[in-house]
């Protein structure tokens, strides 16, 4: 589906063609909406990408585990403890089937370096689980982890549809010099990177192997629903130019759309600017 559909609804790939023929930027753009993180290195040809979440995709692809995985991580979407040193990272995307469909329910084991490099193979700091929600989204804080000798900055993950096999891999950071010579780096693995305020946050999706029958849009069409506190409502059919309200702010149109949730005016620049 790579374009609006007969009912008016906008598909993932034509919100992300989209910002990039306005000039966007693709990372903005992705932090708030279901489509695939990806941000390039400046001069660096374009890499064969994870899917873009189409009917009919390949999963994510998969890397090692590496010596530092432990189970029994505790249940948690925050990695951060009490005075813990280093630049905070947020992580957020979705996980998809087969057919381009949210996977609620879905784990996520995350487990990492600290800001020097070391990893807690006697407790579990930086290292917790989560699970998608119904709308198969995920959202991870943490910090930017740290370097060690043979590799390049990177998250480890384990993510794992309900009843389905395990998917190991790893996540990678655009920019980092090391990205040339880990020999296990994997350029399908970039995530979506931008800085926030002396933070950063990231964003990525994950597609895995679970057979899902496609249906003729991401979401059901859903009734009408005013947004918090203002005129913005689920299933209205908006047009470029149209003035909304959401949560005591305005915003005009981009482009023409129906609206779905997760695509408030606040997460969706592509969609929607703020006046």
């Amino acid at each position: 589906m790579d374009s609006e559909t007969s009912t008016g609804h906008v598909t993932r790939k034509a919100v992300l063609r989209a910002a990039v023929a306005a000039g966007m930027a693709v990372p903005t753009v992705l932090m708030g909406v279901p489509a695939l993180a990806r941000t390039l290195d400046p001069g660096v040809t374009e890499p064969a990408l994870t899917p873009e979440c189409d009917d009919g995709d390949h999963p994510t692809v998969a890397q090692i585990e590496g010596p530092y995985f432990k189970p029994n991580s505790p249940l948690r979407s925050s990695l951060l403890e009490a005075g813990t040193p280093g630049v905070r990272l947020t992580v957020s995307g979705y996980v998809f089937g087969r057919a381009c469909l949210p996977v609620s329910g879905a784990l996520l084991d995350f487990w990492q370096a600290d800001t020097n490099g070391a990893y807690d193979n006697t407790g579990f700091r930086f290292r917790g689980h989560q699970f998608t929600g119904a709308d198969g989204a995920f959202r991870l804080t943490t910090i930017v982890p740290g370097l060690y000798p043979g590799r390049t900055r990177h998250l480890h993950v384990k993510v794992q549809a309900p009843g389905r096999p395990i998917l190991t891999t790893q996540l990678y950071f655009p920019g980092e010099p090391r990205n040339n010579t880990d020999s296990i780096f994997d350029a399908r693995l970039l995530m979506t990177v931008r800085d926030a305020g002396g933070a950063r946050e990231a964003a990525f999706d994950f597609v895995l192997d679970v057979p899902q029958t496609p249906g003729p849009n991401p979401t059901p069409t859903p009734t009408p629903t005013p947004g918090p506190g203002g005129s913005w409502a689920v299933g209205t059919a908006y047009r470029a130019g149209d003035a909304v309200t959401y949560a005591g702010r305005g915003y005009v149109c981009l482009q023409a759309h129906t609206a779905q949730p997760g695509w408030e005016p606040p997460t969706v620049p592509a969609l929607w600017r703020a006046v």
